[in-house]
């Protein structure tokens, strides 16, 4: 049991090393996204330094990896009756590979774009929950990090009310969306000082 676990949480977590905005901006300028804005590897500070069109990119490759090594574990654990344990265990790993890659010197982005499509391999329900939190949040705000925390928050609410019966299913998924929102910390301290900056997600230079 044991060998599968752990191809399965390397794998994962080496596909989650594969940042979309990390390696879509060294390819449309040659250059980090790290060294502008936050200094994140996410798709918000993407966004705001190359702008909307290219994003396309970032979502393509950080869906993949989640897709992939989600349902990957699913077909590796089937067998073994550990189906939702194995996803689990790789949405897990590919979310700590996109947070903390090591090739990337541990400097990744935050989660939430893999994390919702974890959620989409794992429990299309909790994927719905949260693009609607998420897309309340920002519609009402132009919060990007209000609504990414609002969104983590309902993934662990959501894994407590729809696998509170797979207390290894809840348990990861609870981990991970308090991870998510660790992630957010200094997000936090600037909307509680009102310094946070309100982004448009849909054009370069957005915050307003």
């Amino acid at each position: 049991m044991w060998y599968p676990i752990l191809i399965t949480a390397l794998m994962a977590y080496m596909l989650g090393n594969l940042n979309g905005s990390f390696l879509t901006s060294m390819l449309v300028a040659q250059e980090d996204v790290r060294v502008h804005g936050s200094g994140n590897a996410g798709l918000t500070n993407f966004i705001r330094n190359y702008g909307a069109a290219s994003a396309l990119m970032v979502v393509a490759i950080d869906a993949g990896k989640a897709l992939l090594s989600c349902l990957a574990a699913g077909l590796i654990f089937e067998p073994l009756g550990y189906r939702m344990e194995g996803m689990m265990l790789a949405a897990a790993a590919v979310m700590i590979g996109h947070d903390f890659p090591v090739a990337l010197g541990f400097r990744g982005g935050k989660g939430i774009l893999s994390g919702w499509f974890v959620a989409w391999a794992v429990d299309w329900r909790v994927a719905i929950i949260l693009i609607t939190v998420f897309a309340l949040a920002y519609g009402l705000t132009r919060y990007v990090s209000l609504g990414s925390i609002l969104a983590a928050a309902s993934f662990s609410i959501s894994f407590i009310i729809f696998h509170h019966d797979n207390l290894i299913v809840m348990v990861i998924g609870v981990l991970l969306g308090l991870l998510t929102i660790w992630m957010h910390r200094t997000n936090i301290v600037r909307l509680v000082k009102g310094q946070e900056r309100k982004t448009n997600l849909f054009a370069k230079g957005g915050s307003k």
